[in-house]
């Protein structure tokens, strides 16, 4: 396959006898590090602030090898620093992304405070609270989104009417969304009032507005909802709004969690 025009190809290099081939692109190199998401990368890669052995490299698909060449951002040499993994009680009213055209508040808000470069491990919605983990480690949070990995996501959920238990069957076998099927919840009835139905539901998607859509599947709607567990990682007495940095222990469970298909 012939390059695209903004990309250089990477051909292979000798060393030593043996034949290898750099092994990321340059936007890479920096998003992997932990200093800024690819499109910041390649925002100073465009702006000239990025240097490759000393030359100025302002295209992002530069191949290089961190283990031969030199790659420096405003003359600091880019490594990767330390990981940061962290558990936000992420209010409702506040966006999961960076910048809102609109100004509305993001989570980026309630984490300016640690003074380094982390990104949501997926979604929620803006009328959703609960946890949220935000971390600079690319690798581990592209598996934990993976849903090959089934990771468990629990969420307490205050639906519109009462709902019946051949309803909540229906969560428990799956539904089958404009996107395909769901895999089976695990539900449980929390209690009954009046008007109202609240229950514990847990699945192993991630799914934009998932269990919005199943809960509208089977006739009914969310009027409030609250994420309080990853996998093994739940919400306490965390208050909402703060966030606090995972546990060695947290950081071991999960990723051994990660580990499992």
């Amino acid at each position: 396959m012939r390059p695209g025009p903004r990309q250089r190809e990477a051909k292979p290099i000798r060393t030593g006898g043996q034949t290898r081939r750099p092994t990321k692109t340059l936007e890479r190199v920096i998003s992997k590090a932990g200093l800024g998401s690819r499109t910041e990368a390649r925002r100073w890669i465009a702006t000239g602030r990025v240097r490759v052995d000393g030359k100025l490299i302002q295209t992002p698909d530069f191949w290089v090898d961190l283990a031969r060449d030199n790659v420096t951002l405003d003359g600091k040499p880019v490594r990767g620093g330390p990981r940061l993994y962290l558990l936000l009680y992420k209010p409702k009213g506040y966006l999961t992304t960076y910048k809102d055209p609109q100004g509305r508040a993001t989570v980026y808000d309630l984490v300016s405070d640690i003074g380094a470069w982390v990104f949501p491990v997926g979604r929620l919605d803006l009328e959703t609270s609960g946890l949220l983990i935000l971390t600079n480690d690319t690798q581990f949070a592209e598996r934990l989104s993976n849903p090959d990995y089934k990771i468990p996501k629990t969420y307490q959920v205050k639906t519109a009417g009462l709902l019946t238990e051949e309803q909540l069957d229906r969560l428990r076998r799956g539904v089958t969304l404009g996107d395909g099927p769901t895999r089976p919840a695990s539900v449980k009835r929390l209690r009954d009032s009046a008007k109202y139905t609240f229950v514990e539901m847990t699945i192993t998607e991630g799914r934009n507005r998932q269990v919005r859509r199943m809960i509208e599947a089977i006739g009914s709607k969310v009027l409030k909802l609250v994420r309080t567990a990853i996998g093994p990682i739940r919400i306490g007495e965390q208050r909402i709004g703060s966030h606090r940095p995972l546990t060695a222990d947290e950081i071991r469970n999960l990723s051994g969690d990660v580990g499992k298909r």
